[in-house]
């Protein structure tokens, strides 16, 4: 306990005596302050191509029909392959796949 406290002192002390030193550095300002552009001011379009991401993606353990009822037909739709069954629907921003006729996991595009 007592070289815990010694070792806080001797490391207090050390620090305060860092600070007694410090040199103060002067930095010459110019005159006057340059204007910078800012690219954020003007509003970006988006490519017309892109469909912006939904906010929310079909969720785990919805059905096929829901999913269909909520988000419109997919743009393509892949058999079910392997054992269970997976199939996957591709939307415009995201991509759902389902085991049987039940969502695992959604996923957006980059």
């Amino acid at each position: 306990m007592n070289n815990n406290i010694s070792l806080i002192t001797g490391l207090f002390l050390l620090g305060a005596t860092g600070l007694s030193q410090a040199q103060v550095l002067e930095m010459p300002m110019e005159a006057e302050p340059t204007e910078i552009q800012d690219a954020t001011t003007q509003p970006m379009e988006a490519p017309s191509s892109m469909e912006p991401a939904p906010t929310t993606l079909p969720g785990r353990g919805m059905s096929m029909e829901q999913v269909e009822e909520r988000f419109g037909n997919p743009g393509e739709k892949f058999e079910r392959v392997g054992e269970p069954p997976i199939s996957r629907w591709v939307y415009g921003s995201f991509t759902v796949y389902f085991e049987y006729d039940k969502v695992i996991h959604s996923v957006t595009h980059k």
